[in-house]
């Protein structure tokens, strides 16, 4: 664990460089390039954004590892019912090592918190991306 004084010396450039690996690693090479090719000069100060805080600075502090992380991200996203980022974010639990019925359970957890309905919708999709997965 790296102490938060040293963190926050840490320059944007570093940030920027240590976010994209991380990126890279949990949610895989294709979507970010297909992120990068997409940007425009309205959308490349948010993806500067999200790639040096979300994943250079949340993503890689390391006091929690990236399995909880991630059970913690479906979590969120199912609360909030952001539904096109769901499918990412299982692809990235799997990545992270997390099992199918381990992806089920915070599902289940998110039944009780979050509402049956939302669980239902976040079933629905990770039911198909983890058979897209299973396909190859």
């Amino acid at each position: 664990m790296t102490d938060r004084t040293e963190r926050a010396d840490l320059t944007d450039g570093h940030r920027r460089t240590e976010g994209m690996r991380v990126r890279r690693e949990v949610l895989g090479d294709a979507h970010v390039d297909r992120a990068e090719a997409q940007k425009t000069e309205f959308t490349e100060p948010f993806q500067d954004f999200i790639t040096r805080y979300a994943w250079g600075e949340v993503w890689t502090n390391g006091v929690l590892d990236r399995r909880t992380r991630s059970c913690m991200v479906l979590t969120a996203l199912v609360a909030k019912g952001h539904w096109d980022e769901v499918a990412m974010h299982v692809r990235a639990a799997v990545r992270n090592g997390l099992t199918e019925e381990e992806i089920r359970e915070v599902f289940l957890q998110a039944a009780v918190y979050c509402g049956v309905p939302a669980a239902n919708k976040a079933f629905g999709i990770a039911r198909r991306v983890l058979a897209e997965l299973e396909e190859g």
